[in-house]
């Protein structure tokens, strides 16, 4: 006699089989009308909704074996994993974003069918819909992150009568986001400056690593910063995106300029938003320096004489590790200044007792020998570093020499100073010395150059 399990996995099977008999060529897509084709596309998405819908419930049951008052008892992290949502993802290769998802959605699914267990008594129609597989998981998504929580000023029930009129609407998930937002705003008057300081507290510009060694740059603007960047960003590539017509000679040389130009739209806006930023830290002003100091921003790249006549190897940008060619030194060179470090036993440019404060041309020279901070493992870039004498300028009478100085980020000077650590030197290597309260041996730790340049240069001497 069939179980009901026995019936689930057959029917799953059943399903599966369907779904992977289906075809991919895009030759018998090509041969279907107008009519055929669109069709057949609702017919797909309808199916989809339904396997979606199995998906959310299966997910959704993750998540009730994997509630956090089972702690490691509880399904997810049994099986290696912090959350349902982090379990979820591994199973289905999907992104982080769709677990969630899926899993938020079962749990609303989950409800609906289980009234008494439910928090949310107002979504429950949400929860029944997507298991008719009438709408779909990210309908169901956009509509509970549209219209929130209830609060003090909207109740469960205004929330209710939010959630039938949006279920009657014919929108994709985007539409339904953001007619639930307004719906939302209509209720709560007093929640609008909420999330307006919500979103303002949030800016941000994060700098996160690329898998290619680079950084990316990541904006989450307020408000007025989204609108000033949606406004320089349509600006900039209205010409390419159907914008309006441009009346006068000059706009309309520009839009043609813009169109013709060979970068991608999404090269031409990196460019252009980088030569604007360039522009605005030249303009040497109270309010530039209010923000940037004294220190323009500026690329600095480093290259051996003998590479440059020969115009044979690479460079190297200072703060990056990844080589540049040749040609693109050349470029930069002449496009600025250039500023010749002559090493001599590996320390150029000696000041003696003459100045207290290290040149910025001796800044530049250590940058190059250096690289960064020296401190171990310290990952602050030479934009970020102060100049450490050796031997202290009073108390030990030190010299103002390349020799006696090297690159710390502010955090290991201050710490260097504070607790009782020493740079010593002999020769061209330096050494870090910890205080007895860390080491009783005080064993010192060999220092070692960040600098890629000066790498780069030892290995052509070598060879």
């Amino acid at each position: 006699m069939l179980t009901l399990a026995d019936s689930f996995d057959a029917t799953l099977v059943a399903a599966h089989d369907a779904a992977t008999a289906l075809p991919t060529d895009a030759a018998a897509f090509a041969s279907l009308g107008d009519d055929e084709l669109l069709a057949t596309q609702r017919m797909l998405a309808s199916a989809r909704r339904a396997i979606e819908a199995c998906a959310a419930v299966a997910a959704g049951e993750i998540g009730r074996r994997s509630r956090p008052e089972l702690g490691y008892t509880g399904l997810a992290q049994r099986s290696g994993f912090r959350t349902a949502e982090k379990l979820v993802q591994h199973e289905t290769g999907s992104t982080a974003r769709d677990a969630v998802n899926l899993v938020k959605v079962g749990a609303l699914v989950h409800d609906a069918q289980a009234p008494f267990e439910t928090g949310e008594s107002w979504m429950l129609p949400v929860g029944l819909a997507v298991a008719a597989g009438e709408i779909s998981v990210e309908a169901a998504r956009a509509i509970r992150s549209g219209l929130g929580d209830p609060s003090e000023g909207v109740t469960s029930a205004q929330l209710a009568a939010a959630v039938a009129q949006l279920m009657q609407l014919p929108l994709d998930a985007d539409a339904l986001f953001t007619r639930a937002r307004e719906l939302r705003d209509d209720l709560d008057e007093v929640g609008i400056v909420e999330r307006e300081r919500a979103i303002y507290e949030q800016r941000a510009i994060r700098r996160v690593n690329r898998p290619n060694g680079l950084r990316r740059y990541v904006i989450d603007g307020d408000l007025e910063s989204t609108a000033f960047l949606d406004g320089l960003y349509d600006a900039m590539t209205s010409p390419r995106r159907g914008g309006p017509r441009f009346v006068s000679p000059e706009d309309q040389a520009w839009a043609e300029a813009v169109k013709g130009d060979a970068r991608t739209t999404e090269q031409y806006v990196h460019d252009g938003v980088l030569h604007l930023l360039r522009s605005a830290t030249l303009i040497d002003d109270a309010d530039t320096r209010a923000i940037v100091g004294s220190r323009v921003p500026a690329v600095k790249l480093l290259a051996s004489v003998d590479a440059l006549v020969a115009r044979n190897g690479h460079g190297r940008i200072e703060g990056i590790d990844i080589p540049v060619s040749i040609a693109t030194v050349e470029r930069a060179v002449c496009a600025g200044s250039t500023v010749t470090i002559d090493f001599y036993e590996g320390q150029p440019l000696n000041l003696g007792r003459e100045q207290r404060l290290f040149s910025p041309a001796q800044r530049i020279a250590m940058v190059a020998r250096d690289g960064a901070c020296m401190w171990m493992d310290c990952d602050r870039p030479p934009s970020w570093t102060e100049a450490h004498h050796i031997d202290e300028w009073e108390r030990d009478h030190g010299k103002t020499d390349i020799a006696d100085g090297i690159l710390l980020c502010r955090h290991h000077h201050m710490l260097l100073h504070n607790n009782g650590w020493r740079v010593t030197r002999d020769g061209t290597q330096y050494w870090l010395v910890p205080p007895t309260s860390v080491d009783p041996a005080q064993t010192p730790i060999r220092l070692s150059s960040k600098s890629q340049a000066l790498r780069d240069l030892q290995l052509a001497s070598v060879g």
